[in-house]
């Protein structure tokens, strides 16, 4: 089979192998300008508006990827070369692969190499939408103090340096401050990031950063901007070389970074678009007056019990999420830890059965043809900790209910940052706090109780008597006697 190098020019031949976009993208106008075109991005809010696009009456929402951070690079590089196109591949239960080339993204800008040309961009007449997927780091939030952390070294540069900014917060400002000073509408700034009120938490992330940076601009974004809450979900793993073959090797497909994801997908927004926006519930988005009852459930089973998985699973010495699952006793604990911990504290959602979603959540974390990378679910845990698991910990231990569980995960996490799994083996851990959490894990040795004192991740948990103790032991435990022991006896204590 010829192998095709996928671009514009060769789309109408690869058409004739798997479905390609019906629609022109010449005569598709950038509505969306997305900050982050990683593979979440690209399986989830692209994926819905390239549906969206197929029906040939709707031309004002195309896509245009920013990518924000010199990391950023390749990705930039690689949807350059392929005119924004790539491929989404969706990993059924079954086994087989369903494949599309994804048109929506229509232009492609790299921030580092031009931050003028993506403010201006950002302050374009047509553009009424800016989306964001800066993962939960992004949002620079101090978890110990509640506010925005100005001493970020990128936030100290973009203060000093306005019209070359590093940050999102210095992007937003600028474009912001240029709609303003030439009478231009508002737009909607959408987070798409795992975060509860990730709306709210944009807006006062920005709020805070305009305050010091052009705070006569404060009034007018609170006259013209709206921050939609929203909470998102399709387990998206890290496209391996593998998947890039296997492509090529089927389709006849040279695609240098497809994206590959679960058949599941799920996006419910708060419908607060202050300039109009795209009809995404005809193609499956659900939009709410109340979005956090959804995201507090997502957050607190889904991204949390990725996390469960990953930490047990990465000392135990698995690789895989599915591996992890498939482990009798791990998938036994979380479990457990999802109907004795996380389910109180949820209350009640309507439209939601939450035992069948969280039997569908053991289902998908077990789909062996992902193949989603522990390494991957295990980054930066320290900004993902105070998101997915200590609210539950701080409403449990309010309610007086179990943290047995969560303690048990917590002293595994502390274990991990030492770097080695059960056999001696490395870890690879990818976290802005790597080192300080090595440190602490180190002095936990001989004191355990130290790994708790990073506040921006634990804020005053060592402070909380009955957490401190199930810690503590937990710790002991899996020190002395390793993961799967020691979850054996959890799960016959609770069942």
């Amino acid at each position: 089979m010829e192998k095709l190098k996928l671009n514009t020019k060769n789309l109408s031949a690869i058409s004739e192998r798997v479905a390609t976009p019906k629609y022109n993208r010449s005569n598709i106008k950038t509505g969306i300008v997305h900050v982050g075109i990683g593979g979440f991005h690209r399986a989830h809010e692209a994926f819905y508006t390239d549906q969206l696009l197929q029906d040939e009456l709707v031309k004002d929402w195309g896509i245009c990827g920013v990518a924000l951070l010199d990391f950023d690079t390749k990705i930039y590089n690689t949807l350059k070369e392929q005119d924004g196109l790539y491929t989404l591949i969706v990993k059924e239960l079954d086994g087989t692969h369903t494949k599309q080339v994804i048109g929506s993204i229509v232009e492609c800008l790299f921030a580092p190499e031009n931050p003028l040309k993506v403010i201006e961009k950002m302050a374009s007449p047509e553009v009424k939408i800016i989306t964001l997927t800066i993962t939960e780091g992004g949002y620079n939030y101090n978890e110990a103090t509640k506010q925005f952390d100005f001493t970020n070294p990128l936030i100290v540069h973009d203060l000093a340096n306005p019209n070359a900014p590093k940050t999102i917060f210095g992007y937003l400002t600028q474009a912001l401050k240029l709609r303003q000073e030439r009478g231009l509408k508002g737009l909607t700034i959408q987070s798409c990031d795992n975060i509860q009120g990730n709306g709210h938490m944009t807006q006062n992330m920005l709020l805070s950063y305009v305050a010091k940076a052009a705070p006569t601009l404060t009034e007018w974004i609170i006259d013209n901007v709206s921050f939609p809450n929203a909470m998102v979900d399709r387990i998206t793993p890290v496209t391996s070389i593998e998947d890039i073959a296997h492509l090529k090797e089927i389709s006849g497909i040279d695609d240098a970074w497809p994206v590959v994801c679960e058949p599941f997908k799920q996006w419910v927004i708060e419908d607060n678009f202050i300039e109009g926006r795209p009809a995404w519930e005809t193609v499956g988005a659900q939009f709410v007056s109340n979005v956090e009852p959804y995201e507090k459930m997502k957050l607190s089973l889904l991204n949390a019990g990725h996390s469960v998985l990953g930490l047990l699973g990465a000392l135990v010495g698995y690789n895989t999420i599915d591996e992890a699952v498939n482990n009798p006793n791990i998938r036994t604990f979380l479990n457990n830890y999802m109907d004795v911990e996380v389910t109180p504290t949820l209350g009640d959602l309507e439209g939601i059965n939450l035992s069948d979603y969280k039997q569908s959540l053991l289902e998908r974390f077990g789909n062996i043809n992902i193949k989603d990378q522990i390494d991957r679910i295990c980054s930066e845990t320290s900004a993902k900790f105070p998101i997915f698991i200590l609210p539950t910990i701080n409403s449990q231990l309010k309610a007086n209910g179990s943290i047995k569980l969560a303690a048990f995960v917590t002293a595994a996490w502390a274990i991990y940052s030492l770097g080695k799994n059960e056999n001696g083996e490395p870890l690879n851990i990818i976290d802005a706090l790597k080192t300080q959490l090595n440190e602490k894990a180190k002095t936990a040795i001989q004191n355990p109780t130290a790994f708790l004192e990073i506040d921006s991740v634990f804020s005053d948990l060592n402070t909380s008597t009955i957490f401190v103790n199930e810690y503590t032991k937990a710790y002991q435990d899996i020190a002395n006697r390793g993961i799967e022991a020691c979850v054996k006896d959890y799960n016959n204590d609770i069942n």
